[in-house]
């Protein structure tokens, strides 16, 4: 018997070392704001949910307290990609002011920024 199964995404994690650090960052340069948070009872962890505020898509951002080393990213060939709506190339010149572009690919019209954990994020123009 085949099953019909149908699923929607829902959100994406990324463990950080500095949650505050990567909050500013996921506001700062891409306008991603807290939509909830979770404080575990005893310390352990917070986890905290982003939102673009346009889709149901969340990014997960969990922060581990005994978690002192920094994180092994492999390859580091995951990655989130966003699209960004007004002017791509003022957007894109800002990430560079900030410092946080690490690979473009003019031909193809796309670059990455790197979060403050390492992670990738790439920028593509909106549709």
């Amino acid at each position: 018997m085949t099953m019909n199964i149908k699923s929607r995404f829902d959100h994406f994690n990324f463990n950080v070392s500095n949650l505050e650090q990567s909050l500013k960052f996921y506001s700062e340069a891409l306008g991603l704001k807290e939509k909830n948070r979770i404080n575990h009872k005893n310390g352990d962890f917070i986890i905290v949910y982003l939102t673009d505020e346009r889709s149901d898509f969340l990014l997960e951002l969990t922060w581990l307290r005994d978690h002192t080393q920094a994180y092994d990213l492999g390859e580091c060939e995951f990655h989130l990609c966003l699209r960004v709506d007004g002017d791509y190339d003022e957007i894109r010149s800002k990430h560079k002011e900030m410092g946080i572009v690490c690979f473009e690919n003019t031909e193809m019209g796309l670059y990455f920024v790197e979060d403050p954990d390492g992670y990738w994020i790439e920028i593509l123009q909106a549709k």
